[in-house]
């Protein structure tokens, strides 16, 4: 059995999961509203305050998709409940991060300013050097985090760039001079 699969998912007070034909399954809370489909052979069931995922045989697509759909669902529970957030820290001599209305504006060292629009669903901060971003669903903010850490990754030499605020960076030291 999945480790992570077999669990149950708990359904906290304020939060209904609703599960339609072809697997597809609606969530709704506080924060707004998820829906995805999943796989037709998975069974999703949901019993009084939880959700119970189920496979079919120990085939190996369905042992993966077994863990997948119950990770998916209790994210998808997570974030129109409590909402999910990642915040980057932007370091080095000349770069700043401001917020437009609904657009960022990064200047990083290019000849240009970045801009970047948020996407819908998701909603950027800023306050000084720290950009939040922040949202419902879970992989539209870990994809929009990734794309600003995209637009300068942090460097070895002086960790000049856009780094995750938890993410440690390994320093190089430079080179040194012939004597």
């Amino acid at each position: 059995m999945s480790r992570i699969g077999r669990l149950p998912v708990v359904i906290p007070a304020g939060v209904t999961v609703d599960v339609k034909e072809g697997n597809t399954v609606t969530v709704k809370g506080p924060k707004g509203t998820l829906e995805r489909s999943f796989a037709p052979q998975i069974g999703i069931d949901v019993n009084g305050n939880e959700v119970v995922v189920t496979r079919p045989d120990d085939k190996k697509e369905n042992k993966a998709l077994h863990g997948l759909t119950r990770a998916l669902i209790h994210n998808m529970v997570v974030g129109v409940s409590d909402g999910f957030s990642k915040v980057l820290e932007v370091n080095g001599v000349g770069y700043k991060a401001q917020k437009q209305g609904k657009k960022l504006v990064l200047s990083l060292g290019y000849s240009h300013p970045v801009e970047m629009e948020d996407p819908e669903g998701v909603e950027s901060a800023v306050d000084g050097n720290k950009i939040t971003v922040s949202g419902i669903s879970k992989e539209k903010v870990g994809q929009y985090a990734a794309e600003i850490r995209g637009k300068r990754p942090p460097e070895p030499y002086k960790g000049k760039g856009i780094k995750y605020s938890d993410e440690f960076i390994r320093r190089k030291v430079g080179k040194t001079g012939k004597k």
